[in-house]
Protein backbone atom coordinates (compact mmCIF):
# COMPACT_ATOMS: atom_id res chain seq x y z
CA UNK A 1 0.00 0.00 0.00
CA UNK A 2 1.32 3.65 -0.94
CA UNK A 3 0.30 6.33 1.26
CA UNK A 4 1.17 10.22 -0.50
CA UNK A 5 1.17 13.61 1.40
CA UNK A 6 -2.01 14.89 0.72
CA UNK A 7 -3.66 16.53 3.87
CA UNK A 8 -4.87 14.76 5.54
CA UNK A 9 -3.01 11.68 5.13
CA UNK A 10 -4.54 9.56 2.25
CA UNK A 11 -3.91 6.63 0.54
CA UNK A 12 -2.66 7.32 -3.47
CA UNK A 13 -4.92 6.11 -6.07
CA UNK A 14 -2.28 5.06 -8.84
CA UNK A 15 -2.09 1.57 -7.13
CA UNK A 16 -5.24 1.04 -8.31
CA UNK A 17 -5.00 2.74 -11.81
CA UNK A 18 -4.51 -0.88 -13.61
CA UNK A 19 -8.39 -1.53 -12.82
CA UNK A 20 -9.37 1.44 -15.10
CA UNK A 21 -8.69 -0.51 -18.25
CA UNK A 22 -9.52 -4.15 -16.84
CA UNK A 23 -12.89 -2.94 -15.56
CA UNK A 24 -13.65 -0.68 -19.26
CA UNK A 25 -16.56 -2.17 -19.69
CA UNK A 26 -19.52 -2.00 -17.55
CA UNK A 27 -21.45 -5.08 -16.63
CA UNK A 28 -24.62 -5.43 -18.34
CA UNK A 29 -26.98 -8.24 -16.42
CA UNK A 30 -27.18 -8.47 -12.40
CA UNK A 31 -24.95 -11.58 -12.27
CA UNK A 32 -22.26 -9.21 -13.99
CA UNK A 33 -22.62 -6.82 -11.47
CA UNK A 34 -22.64 -9.13 -8.42
CA UNK A 35 -19.41 -10.46 -10.06
CA UNK A 36 -17.84 -7.48 -10.05
CA UNK A 37 -18.90 -6.66 -6.88
CA UNK A 38 -16.93 -9.64 -6.09
CA UNK A 39 -13.80 -8.68 -7.75
CA UNK A 40 -13.80 -5.39 -5.73
CA UNK A 41 -14.06 -7.07 -2.62
CA UNK A 42 -11.10 -9.28 -2.92
CA UNK A 43 -9.15 -6.65 -4.24
CA UNK A 44 -9.59 -4.79 -0.94
CA UNK A 45 -9.76 -7.94 0.95
CA UNK A 46 -6.02 -7.96 0.44
CA UNK A 47 -4.57 -5.34 2.60
CA UNK A 48 -7.80 -4.52 4.25
CA UNK A 49 -6.30 -4.68 7.54
CA UNK A 50 -3.58 -2.78 6.98
CA UNK A 51 -5.47 -0.26 5.28
CA UNK A 52 -7.46 -0.05 8.46
CA UNK A 53 -4.73 0.41 11.08
CA UNK A 54 -3.43 3.26 8.84
CA UNK A 55 -6.13 5.64 9.07
CA UNK A 56 -5.59 7.09 5.81
CA UNK A 57 -8.59 8.79 3.86
CA UNK A 58 -9.34 6.41 1.12
CA UNK A 59 -9.35 8.47 -1.54
CA UNK A 60 -7.62 5.46 -3.95
CA UNK A 61 -10.64 3.34 -2.44
CA UNK A 62 -13.23 5.70 -4.15
CA UNK A 63 -11.16 5.34 -7.28
CA UNK A 64 -10.97 2.00 -7.18
CA UNK A 65 -15.25 1.98 -7.12
CA UNK A 66 -15.00 4.28 -10.22
CA UNK A 67 -12.66 2.06 -11.97
CA UNK A 68 -15.18 -0.72 -11.05
CA UNK A 69 -18.08 0.79 -12.61
CA UNK A 70 -20.10 0.03 -9.50
CA UNK A 71 -20.86 3.84 -8.70
CA UNK A 72 -23.14 3.78 -11.55
CA UNK A 73 -24.66 0.39 -11.04
CA UNK A 74 -28.47 2.47 -10.21
CA UNK A 75 -27.42 5.35 -13.25
CA UNK A 76 -29.54 5.82 -16.04
CA UNK A 77 -28.83 4.15 -19.19
CA UNK A 78 -29.40 6.85 -21.19
CA UNK A 79 -26.47 8.49 -19.49
CA UNK A 80 -24.37 5.41 -18.91
CA UNK A 81 -25.46 3.82 -16.07
CA UNK A 82 -26.77 0.30 -15.36
CA UNK A 83 -30.42 0.86 -14.71
CA UNK A 84 -30.35 -1.69 -12.03
CA UNK A 85 -33.25 -1.97 -9.50
CA UNK A 86 -32.27 -0.95 -5.89
CA UNK A 87 -32.24 -4.58 -4.80
CA UNK A 88 -28.87 -4.98 -7.10
CA UNK A 89 -27.84 -1.70 -5.32
CA UNK A 90 -28.17 -3.11 -2.48
CA UNK A 91 -26.66 -6.26 -2.89
CA UNK A 92 -23.56 -4.79 -4.90
CA UNK A 93 -23.03 -2.90 -1.46
CA UNK A 94 -23.30 -6.42 0.75
CA UNK A 95 -20.28 -8.00 -1.57
CA UNK A 96 -17.99 -5.34 -0.75
CA UNK A 97 -18.61 -5.05 2.74
CA UNK A 98 -17.28 -8.68 2.63
CA UNK A 99 -14.46 -7.05 1.96
CA UNK A 100 -13.98 -4.22 3.72
CA UNK A 101 -16.73 -2.92 5.11
CA UNK A 102 -15.72 0.79 4.97
CA UNK A 103 -15.22 0.85 2.03
CA UNK A 104 -19.15 -0.93 1.49
CA UNK A 105 -20.41 1.49 3.53
CA UNK A 106 -18.90 4.68 1.05
CA UNK A 107 -20.55 2.63 -1.61
CA UNK A 108 -23.85 2.25 0.04
CA UNK A 109 -24.08 5.71 0.88
CA UNK A 110 -23.04 6.49 -2.65
CA UNK A 111 -25.77 4.76 -4.00
CA UNK A 112 -28.50 6.28 -1.82
CA UNK A 113 -27.72 9.44 -2.20
CA UNK A 114 -27.25 8.99 -6.04
CA UNK A 115 -31.02 8.42 -6.09
CA UNK A 116 -32.40 10.96 -3.56
CA UNK A 117 -33.50 12.97 -6.71
CA UNK A 118 -35.48 10.28 -7.79
CA UNK A 119 -36.78 10.11 -4.06
CA UNK A 120 -37.34 13.39 -2.94
CA UNK A 121 -37.28 15.47 -6.13
CA UNK A 122 -38.88 16.60 -9.39
CA UNK A 123 -38.48 14.21 -12.57
CA UNK A 124 -36.64 16.98 -14.16
CA UNK A 125 -34.19 17.18 -10.69
CA UNK A 126 -33.69 13.28 -10.61
CA UNK A 127 -32.84 13.45 -14.65
CA UNK A 128 -30.00 16.28 -13.89
CA UNK A 129 -28.85 14.73 -10.81
CA UNK A 130 -28.14 11.30 -13.16
CA UNK A 131 -26.81 12.94 -15.45
CA UNK A 132 -24.01 15.05 -13.74
CA UNK A 133 -23.21 11.93 -11.89
CA UNK A 134 -22.92 9.25 -14.64
CA UNK A 135 -21.19 11.14 -17.20
CA UNK A 136 -18.88 12.36 -14.54
CA UNK A 137 -18.86 9.01 -12.42
CA UNK A 138 -19.00 10.88 -9.80
CA UNK A 139 -18.98 10.13 -6.28
CA UNK A 140 -21.73 11.48 -4.08
CA UNK A 141 -21.47 12.27 -0.16
CA UNK A 142 -23.76 13.56 2.28
CA UNK A 143 -23.87 15.89 5.50
CA UNK A 144 -26.82 14.79 6.38
CA UNK A 145 -27.45 14.13 9.95
CA UNK A 146 -30.62 14.56 11.55
CA UNK A 147 -29.66 14.51 14.90
CA UNK A 148 -27.91 18.06 14.37
CA UNK A 149 -30.08 20.67 12.84
CA UNK A 150 -27.37 23.09 12.54
CA UNK A 151 -27.36 23.76 8.83
CA UNK A 152 -29.28 27.13 8.33
CA UNK A 153 -31.20 27.74 5.12
CA UNK A 154 -31.20 31.28 4.03
CA UNK A 155 -33.44 32.89 1.07
CA UNK A 156 -31.40 35.72 -0.77
CA UNK A 157 -33.49 35.80 -3.70
CA UNK A 158 -32.53 33.40 -6.53
CA UNK A 159 -30.45 31.47 -4.33
CA UNK A 160 -30.55 29.67 -0.97
CA UNK A 161 -27.26 29.45 0.92
CA UNK A 162 -26.24 26.94 3.51
CA UNK A 163 -24.42 27.55 6.60
CA UNK A 164 -23.68 25.51 10.11
CA UNK A 165 -21.90 22.35 11.32
CA UNK A 166 -22.68 19.08 10.97
CA UNK A 167 -20.88 16.22 12.63
CA UNK A 168 -21.00 12.87 10.43
CA UNK A 169 -20.68 13.88 6.77
CA UNK A 170 -20.15 10.92 5.82
CA UNK A 171 -17.56 10.37 2.51
CA UNK A 172 -17.78 14.20 1.87
CA UNK A 173 -14.38 14.75 1.74
CA UNK A 174 -13.37 12.64 -0.53
CA UNK A 175 -16.88 13.65 -2.45
CA UNK A 176 -17.65 14.99 -6.00
CA UNK A 177 -20.65 16.39 -5.07
CA UNK A 178 -22.01 16.55 -1.55
CA UNK A 179 -25.85 16.24 -0.28
CA UNK A 180 -26.56 19.42 1.91
CA UNK A 181 -30.03 18.86 4.37
CA UNK A 182 -30.58 22.02 6.37
CA UNK A 183 -33.87 24.17 7.80
CA UNK A 184 -35.39 27.60 6.85
CA UNK A 185 -36.41 29.87 9.63
CA UNK A 186 -39.49 28.47 9.28
CA UNK A 187 -38.11 24.72 10.43
CA UNK A 188 -39.02 23.38 6.48
CA UNK A 189 -35.80 21.42 5.30
CA UNK A 190 -34.79 21.00 2.03
CA UNK A 191 -32.13 18.90 0.52
CA UNK A 192 -29.62 20.37 -2.12
CA UNK A 193 -26.98 18.57 -4.12
CA UNK A 194 -23.61 21.04 -4.67
CA UNK A 195 -20.20 20.56 -6.00
CA UNK A 196 -18.21 19.39 -2.86
CA UNK A 197 -14.33 21.46 -3.80
CA UNK A 198 -15.52 25.25 -2.74
CA UNK A 199 -14.36 27.27 0.06
CA UNK A 200 -17.75 27.27 1.87
CA UNK A 201 -17.16 23.37 2.95
CA UNK A 202 -14.21 22.87 5.45
CA UNK A 203 -13.80 19.26 6.87
CA UNK A 204 -12.20 18.53 9.70
CA UNK A 205 -11.16 15.25 8.86
CA UNK A 206 -11.64 14.22 12.70
CA UNK A 207 -12.92 11.00 12.13
CA UNK A 208 -11.09 8.51 14.30
CA UNK A 209 -13.18 5.98 15.98
CA UNK A 210 -13.14 2.45 16.93
CA UNK A 211 -14.68 0.96 13.18
CA UNK A 212 -15.49 2.02 9.87
CA UNK A 213 -12.44 3.75 10.05
CA UNK A 214 -11.73 4.34 6.19
CA UNK A 215 -15.13 6.08 5.73
CA UNK A 216 -14.15 9.88 5.93
CA UNK A 217 -17.46 10.54 8.55
CA UNK A 218 -15.94 13.38 10.44
CA UNK A 219 -17.15 16.98 10.98
CA UNK A 220 -17.50 19.76 8.20
CA UNK A 221 -18.18 23.56 8.61
CA UNK A 222 -20.53 24.70 6.23
CA UNK A 223 -20.10 28.31 5.30
CA UNK A 224 -23.03 30.36 2.67
CA UNK A 225 -22.20 27.82 0.20
CA UNK A 226 -24.98 29.01 -2.68
CA UNK A 227 -27.38 26.68 -4.26
CA UNK A 228 -29.98 27.95 -6.79
CA UNK A 229 -34.13 27.34 -5.74
CA UNK A 230 -34.19 25.25 -8.61
CA UNK A 231 -31.68 22.66 -6.99
CA UNK A 232 -34.07 22.42 -3.79
CA UNK A 233 -35.49 19.09 -4.14
CA UNK A 234 -39.11 19.01 -4.13
CA UNK A 235 -39.58 22.53 -4.08
CA UNK A 236 -41.30 24.89 -7.21
CA UNK A 237 -41.29 28.37 -6.72
CA UNK A 238 -39.87 28.74 -3.63
CA UNK A 239 -42.19 26.40 -1.92
CA UNK A 240 -43.14 22.78 -1.22
CA UNK A 241 -44.18 20.80 -4.14
CA UNK A 242 -46.98 19.26 -3.30
CA UNK A 243 -47.21 16.91 -6.39
CA UNK A 244 -43.92 15.81 -5.20
CA UNK A 245 -43.31 15.64 -1.28
CA UNK A 246 -47.22 15.71 -0.61
CA UNK A 247 -47.51 11.88 -0.73
CA UNK A 248 -46.19 8.80 0.27
CA UNK A 249 -43.61 8.35 -1.90
CA UNK A 250 -41.06 10.27 -1.01
CA UNK A 251 -40.90 9.10 2.62
CA UNK A 252 -39.21 5.93 1.15
CA UNK A 253 -36.55 7.97 1.42
CA UNK A 254 -36.14 6.96 4.93
CA UNK A 255 -36.58 2.93 5.40
CA UNK A 256 -34.60 3.19 1.60
CA UNK A 257 -31.70 4.42 3.81
CA UNK A 258 -32.13 1.72 6.57
CA UNK A 259 -31.99 -0.93 3.91
CA UNK A 260 -28.62 0.32 3.33
CA UNK A 261 -27.07 -0.03 6.46
CA UNK A 262 -28.46 -3.44 6.94
CA UNK A 263 -26.74 -4.83 3.81
CA UNK A 264 -23.60 -3.53 4.66
CA UNK A 265 -24.06 -4.95 8.26
CA UNK A 266 -25.05 -8.29 6.62
CA UNK A 267 -21.76 -7.90 4.11
CA UNK A 268 -19.30 -7.59 6.60
CA UNK A 269 -20.69 -10.65 8.92
CA UNK A 270 -20.31 -12.82 6.11
CA UNK A 271 -16.94 -11.77 5.27
CA UNK A 272 -15.85 -11.82 8.78
CA UNK A 273 -17.26 -15.78 8.92
CA UNK A 274 -15.57 -16.34 5.42
CA UNK A 275 -12.17 -15.06 6.60
CA UNK A 276 -12.58 -16.88 9.76
CA UNK A 277 -13.33 -19.90 7.61
CA UNK A 278 -10.04 -19.66 6.30
CA UNK A 279 -7.99 -19.45 9.20
CA UNK A 280 -10.14 -22.17 11.27
CA UNK A 281 -9.22 -24.28 8.15
CA UNK A 282 -5.75 -23.41 8.36
CA UNK A 283 -4.42 -22.75 11.74
CA UNK A 284 -7.01 -23.52 14.39
CA UNK A 285 -5.66 -26.27 16.43
CA UNK A 286 -7.08 -28.93 18.41
CA UNK A 287 -7.74 -28.38 22.21
CA UNK A 288 -5.61 -31.48 23.45
CA UNK A 289 -7.36 -31.45 27.40
CA UNK A 290 -10.89 -32.11 26.92
CA UNK A 291 -10.95 -36.10 27.47
CA UNK A 292 -12.33 -36.37 23.47
CA UNK A 293 -9.43 -35.17 21.58
CA UNK A 294 -9.72 -34.90 17.72
CA UNK A 295 -6.76 -34.68 15.40
CA UNK A 296 -8.13 -31.73 13.67
CA UNK A 297 -10.01 -28.46 14.18
CA UNK A 298 -12.35 -28.92 12.08
CA UNK A 299 -13.24 -32.25 13.92
CA UNK A 300 -13.71 -30.42 17.14
CA UNK A 301 -17.99 -30.58 18.07
CA UNK A 302 -18.24 -27.12 19.58
CA UNK A 303 -16.05 -25.01 16.39
CA UNK A 304 -18.69 -27.36 13.54
CA UNK A 305 -21.29 -26.17 16.09
CA UNK A 306 -20.79 -23.15 15.64
CA UNK A 307 -19.86 -22.57 12.70
CA UNK A 308 -23.09 -24.02 12.06
CA UNK A 309 -25.15 -21.95 13.85
CA UNK A 310 -23.33 -18.43 12.02
CA UNK A 311 -23.63 -20.25 8.84
CA UNK A 312 -27.64 -20.35 9.55
CA UNK A 313 -28.26 -16.77 11.06
CA UNK A 314 -27.12 -15.42 8.14
CA UNK A 315 -28.19 -17.62 5.89
CA UNK A 316 -31.81 -16.24 7.46
CA UNK A 317 -30.72 -12.61 7.69
CA UNK A 318 -29.80 -12.51 3.75
CA UNK A 319 -33.19 -13.92 2.80
CA UNK A 320 -34.66 -11.37 5.18
CA UNK A 321 -32.69 -8.47 3.57
CA UNK A 322 -33.46 -9.80 -0.05
CA UNK A 323 -37.20 -9.69 0.86
CA UNK A 324 -37.02 -6.31 1.60
CA UNK A 325 -34.69 -5.41 -1.87
CA UNK A 326 -37.37 -6.76 -3.41
CA UNK A 327 -40.18 -4.97 -2.14
CA UNK A 328 -37.65 -1.71 -2.49
CA UNK A 329 -37.46 -2.25 -5.90
CA UNK A 330 -40.88 -2.89 -6.77
CA UNK A 331 -42.13 0.32 -4.59
CA UNK A 332 -39.84 2.62 -6.39
CA UNK A 333 -40.44 1.66 -9.34
CA UNK A 334 -44.53 2.33 -9.46
CA UNK A 335 -45.51 5.32 -10.11
CA UNK A 336 -45.19 7.75 -7.45
CA UNK A 337 -48.43 8.82 -6.94
CA UNK A 338 -49.63 5.05 -6.28
CA UNK A 339 -47.78 4.51 -3.66
CA UNK A 340 -50.12 4.65 -0.03
CA UNK A 341 -48.82 5.02 2.94
CA UNK A 342 -49.46 2.18 4.06
CA UNK A 343 -47.30 0.33 1.84
CA UNK A 344 -44.96 2.90 2.74
CA UNK A 345 -45.61 1.93 6.30
CA UNK A 346 -45.33 -2.23 5.92
CA UNK A 347 -41.77 -1.44 4.02
CA UNK A 348 -40.88 0.29 6.95
CA UNK A 349 -41.67 -2.30 8.98
CA UNK A 350 -39.85 -4.90 7.09
CA UNK A 351 -37.08 -2.83 6.61
CA UNK A 352 -36.73 -2.60 10.61
CA UNK A 353 -37.27 -6.45 10.74
CA UNK A 354 -34.38 -6.88 8.88
CA UNK A 355 -32.58 -4.23 10.81
CA UNK A 356 -32.84 -5.79 14.21
CA UNK A 357 -32.18 -8.96 12.63
CA UNK A 358 -28.82 -8.13 10.94
CA UNK A 359 -28.19 -6.01 14.10
CA UNK A 360 -27.63 -9.10 16.38
CA UNK A 361 -26.77 -11.37 13.85
CA UNK A 362 -23.77 -9.65 12.82
CA UNK A 363 -22.72 -8.72 16.29
CA UNK A 364 -22.94 -12.10 17.22
CA UNK A 365 -20.96 -13.69 14.40
CA UNK A 366 -18.10 -10.84 14.21
CA UNK A 367 -18.27 -11.27 17.98
CA UNK A 368 -18.09 -14.71 18.47
CA UNK A 369 -15.68 -15.84 15.76
CA UNK A 370 -12.87 -15.93 18.00
CA UNK A 371 -14.16 -18.77 19.67
CA UNK A 372 -13.64 -20.79 16.65
CA UNK A 373 -10.39 -19.51 15.62
CA UNK A 374 -8.42 -19.13 18.76
CA UNK A 375 -5.89 -17.24 21.16
CA UNK A 376 -3.62 -16.66 18.40
CA UNK A 377 -6.07 -15.18 16.22
CA UNK A 378 -6.54 -11.58 18.49
CA UNK A 379 -3.07 -10.98 16.95
CA UNK A 380 -3.41 -7.56 15.53
CA UNK A 381 -1.91 -8.85 12.65
CA UNK A 382 -4.61 -11.65 12.00
CA UNK A 383 -6.93 -8.26 12.42
CA UNK A 384 -10.11 -10.35 12.62
CA UNK A 385 -11.66 -7.44 15.11
CA UNK A 386 -11.68 -5.06 12.39
CA UNK A 387 -15.34 -7.03 11.72
CA UNK A 388 -16.80 -6.81 15.05
CA UNK A 389 -15.53 -2.71 15.11
CA UNK A 390 -16.97 -2.29 12.30
CA UNK A 391 -20.54 -3.42 13.24
CA UNK A 392 -20.35 -2.23 16.33
CA UNK A 393 -19.79 0.98 15.16
CA UNK A 394 -22.66 1.61 13.03
CA UNK A 395 -25.23 0.01 14.97
CA UNK A 396 -25.35 2.76 17.37
CA UNK A 397 -26.43 5.09 14.85
CA UNK A 398 -29.70 4.73 15.98
CA UNK A 399 -30.82 2.52 18.87
CA UNK A 400 -32.08 -0.61 17.34
CA UNK A 401 -34.26 -1.04 20.84
CA UNK A 402 -36.58 1.60 19.32
CA UNK A 403 -36.75 -0.46 15.88
CA UNK A 404 -38.31 -3.71 18.50
CA UNK A 405 -40.59 -1.29 19.64
CA UNK A 406 -41.53 -0.13 16.33
CA UNK A 407 -42.25 -3.55 15.80
CA UNK A 408 -44.35 -4.43 18.61
CA UNK A 409 -47.02 -1.74 18.09
CA UNK A 410 -47.20 -3.18 14.57
CA UNK A 411 -47.73 -6.83 15.80
CA UNK A 412 -50.32 -6.02 18.62
CA UNK A 413 -52.11 -2.71 17.47
CA UNK A 414 -51.37 -2.92 13.71
CA UNK A 415 -49.81 0.40 13.50
CA UNK A 416 -47.22 1.12 11.07
CA UNK A 417 -44.90 4.18 11.76
CA UNK A 418 -45.27 7.61 10.91
CA UNK A 419 -42.52 8.83 8.80
CA UNK A 420 -39.65 10.63 10.63
CA UNK A 421 -35.61 10.90 10.12
CA UNK A 422 -35.41 7.58 11.31
CA UNK A 423 -38.30 5.46 10.50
Amino acid sequence: MTINNQAPLATDPAVYEGYAAKWAKLPSSEEEWLARAREVADVLRQDATERDAVNASPVAEVELLKHSGLLKVLGRTKYGGGGQPWSVGYAVTREVAKGDGSIGMLLGYHTLWAQIADVVGSEEQADALHKVYVTNNYYIGGAVNPRDNDLKITDVGEEITYSGFKHFTTGAAISDLIVLEGALASGEHIFAVVPTKQPGIEFAYNWNNVGLRLTESGSATVTDVRAPWSAALGWKDKKIDPAVLGIAYPTLLLPLIQLVFSNFYLGIAQGALATAKGYTTTTTRPWPFGGDNKDKATDEFYILERYGNFYAHLAAAEALTDKAGALASVLTAKPRAEVTARERGEFAELVASVKVVNTDTALRVTGGLFEVTGARATASKVGFDRFWRDVRTHTLHDPVAYKNRELGRYVLLDEVPEPTWYT
